[in-house]
């Protein structure tokens, strides 16, 4: 164990709506065991309204979330990462680049939000059941004692998660 918290980097192609959410997730569940951050290959520049939205409805304060590229994390003096998991089949199946750290990887894929189109009750419907399906994964992760876990037995863990309802 580390003196520093466990950390998770969350990717999306565009992260704007899922990784978004997820980050936002493991800093408010997480409660200090965590530090998270998101980010993605192309990054779309700003976070999807549907996903402030919800995060606003959650109580989480939205000014500190932006859209911004993986390679922030590759920088001299970019935090080292535990964990990177995708969460959408395009970053998955790209190659990522190195992060400081040599993380764990895993691929929690999830239908994209920011596909659904109509009005916002019809989009923010879709953007609160990814809520329910990252909450599902980021509590089973919580629950485990990751902190002192070999990378195998880890790494089958975040598998098995992956797999939870709704992965894509």
């Amino acid at each position: 164990m580390t003196d520093r918290p466990f950390s998770v980097l969350v990717l999306c192609t565009g992260n704007s709506a899922r990784s978004i959410l997820a980050e936002a997730m493991f800093l408010t569940l997480g409660k200090g065991r965590v530090a998270a951050f998101s980010a993605g290959s192309k990054p779309k520049g700003h976070p999807h309204p549907g996903a402030l939205r919800l995060l606003a409805r959650k109580g989480i304060e939205t000014s500190r979330f932006r859209s911004k590229s993986w390679d922030e994390f590759t920088a001299p003096g970019a935090p080292p990462i535990d964990l990177a998991i995708t969460v959408c089949g395009n970053a998955a199946n790209e190659a990522c680049p190195v992060f400081f750290g040599a993380p764990l990887k895993a691929h929690w894929g999830l239908p994209d939000p920011a596909d659904v189109e109509g009005a916002d009750n019809i989009v923010d419907a879709a953007f609160e059941q990814t809520w329910t399906w990252l909450e599902m994964r980021v509590r089973a992760f919580l629950d485990l004692p990751f902190e002192t876990m070999d990378r195998a037995a880890l790494t089958h863990e975040l598998a098995r998660i992956g797999q939870m309802e709704g992965a894509a």
